[in-house]
């Protein structure tokens, strides 16, 4: 495999960071209790949340004003405005972490180094918006972080360096997400450090190997249990805490979290039927195993404990879930 010598990054460059959702915090922070001159912080427009619909301001943004820092926000990075504007800091590098944009390369080529991103997968593993997601719902035992040198694309761009981890066994989405965003703050002062120090080589990607992990929603969801035990589990921690994996009882819309695969089953499971429940969940039967679910949802209502929530809304051992 060719690799390439990179060409040196002053100690304490010129940044333009770029982010968007919590992912992105312990970077933000870090760079600045290190001492690196973050110029501006660019971010996605403030959207609609919530049921009143009133528009929020992305996490980076909070945490940048709290911080002192410029803001940007434009709706299209690839506005011709917005990178003059940009230009106007002479910046040395743009790190991005999960902005939520595509850069074109008139906007890399503003800054001297270029543009430097932190994704959460061992590319080209999970290239796209939900590698954190797709690794949990593959079952997959180990994934990590990747410091690649942006190119126009997706994710396509030559690697610095990667950092690998364990995904546990119950670990859901949301613990390794938070997990990564802690380990994305070091790793990138780390590659930071190395590409001042020219102690870095760049690795083309093989994109033959490319897999994609495409944009999570709310159908993504939707368990189908003649599926195995396995398959099921994975996808309800994958999913786990948003937004969700769902079945239906009774006509409502029912979500489950926190879920394992209990016992191999036995001959004449029904999938989606309820077997029983106990103070740790609730047990259903799949295409061959049984998974114990933790945690359960109704629509309209908040996550409890399933324990607490069969209190209150009876799930009898023999009902089929998904009819």
């Amino acid at each position: 495999m060719t690799t390439h010598q990179m060409r040196p990054l002053p100690a304490k460059p010129g940044i333009i960071f770029m982010g968007t959702p919590d992912f992105a915090l312990p970077s933000l922070k870090t760079l600045i209790d290190h001492g690196h001159h973050v110029q501006a912080v660019v971010t996605q427009p403030d959207r609609p949340k919530g049921r009143s619909g009133k528009p929020a301001p992305p996490s980076v943004k909070e945490m940048a004003e709290d911080l002192g820092l410029s803001v940007l926000q434009p709706e299209k990075t690839s506005d011709e405005s917005f990178r003059r504007n940009i230009s106007t800091f002479s910046p040395d590098l743009l790190v991005v972490i999960a902005f939520g944009q595509i850069l074109n390369e008139p906007l890399l080529n503003i800054p001297r180094w270029g543009g430097l991103n932190i994704h959460a997968s061992l590319l080209p593993k999970y290239r796209g918006a939900a590698p954190i997601q797709q690794a949990i719902i593959n079952n997959e035992v180990e994934t990590g972080l990747s410091a690649m040198r942006m190119t126009p694309g997706l994710d396509a761009g030559p690697i610095l360096l990667q950092e690998k981890t364990s995904i546990g066994v119950h670990e859901t989405a949301g613990e390794l997400h938070d997990r990564l965003a802690e380990m994305a703050a070091p790793f990138l002062l780390k590659t930071l450090r190395a590409l001042s120090e020219s102690n870095v080589r760049e690795i083309p990607q093989d994109h033959t190997r490319a897999t994609y992990a495409a944009k999570i929603d709310r159908n993504t969801g939707r368990i189908f249990w003649d599926r195995t035990g396995n398959e099921i589990s994975a996808l309800i921690r994958g999913l786990d805490p948003w937004p969700g994996a769902y079945t239906t009882v009774n006509g409502k819309s029912l979500k489950l979290f926190s879920s394992r695969v209990m016992n191999s089953g036995d001959a004449g499971m029904v999938p989606g039927r309820i077997r029983g429940h106990s103070e740790e969940g609730l047990m259903v039967e799949t295409a061959d195993s049984v998974i114990l679910v933790s945690e359960l949802q109704l629509a309209g209502r908040k996550r409890v404990r399933a324990s607490d929530f069969l209190r209150g809304f009876a799930l009898e051992p023999g009902t089929v879930l998904g009819k």
